[in-house]
């Protein structure tokens, strides 16, 4: 092969590699079939973040708009909220801020209709309260990537009729301890990143 040659293949090369890196063959984004007797939960857009580790996990809400809810007075005083209140309309989707595992559906008067997600590590907690329902296929033990669809807004619990909003809380775990257990955390700075404390 003459040097010209030679030239014009490495070229060639380079230019088919730049192309393929600009193109995806499948893989991560693609749809994928649900397993027998399992609905595949819609995959919603992704969130804005603003650098957070967390998505915001109300379809619309922009991380610019939450309130720093964390350790306001609930109940008379009798008690701090121990999260962060996300209001939207009733029906709005709610989504994974994290992946992880759905690890309980439950039903409590407090928290009425509500989720937890438990992180691969297992050393966090995810817990969704106030919801409508949950999303067709939610269910205990269902592997959910950042931006699942979850379920939806609402005023379940406590919440109060009308005052649809995401009660979203973040526990740190530590070995052994179950869903309902854990170390709250402010979820905001997690959620906001840079954005403006309100």
């Amino acid at each position: 092969m003459t040097r010209l040659g030679a030239t014009i293949l490495g070229l060639i090369v380079l230019m088919l590699a730049g192309f393929a890196s600009m193109v995806s063959f499948g893989g991560g984004s693609a749809v994928r079939e649900a397993e027998p007797g399992r609905v595949a939960p819609a995959s919603p857009p992704a969130l804005p973040t603003v650098g957070a580790p967390l998505a915001v996990p109300v379809a619309g809400v922009r991380a610019e708009a939450l309130v720093d809810t964390w350790g306001h007075s609930r109940a008379g005083g009798l008690r701090t909220h121990q999260a962060i209140d996300i209001p939207a309309p009733g029906g709005t989707p709610v989504v994974a801020a994290a992946p992880g595992t759905v690890e309980k559906l439950f039903g409590s008067v407090a928290g009425g209709t509500t989720l937890y997600v438990r992180s691969p590590d297992r050393a966090w907690s995810y817990y969704y309260a106030h919801l409508a329902g949950y999303a067709p296929g939610v269910q205990e033990g269902l592997s959910v990537k950042r931006g699942t669809l979850l379920g939806f807004v609402g005023d379940t619990g406590n919440a109060g009729a009308g005052n649809t909003h995401l009660h979203f809380g973040v526990s740190r775990m530590h070995a052994g301890e179950r869903w309902y257990q854990g170390e709250p955390r402010n979820p905001y700075p997690l959620l906001a990143g840079s954005a403006p404390r309100r």
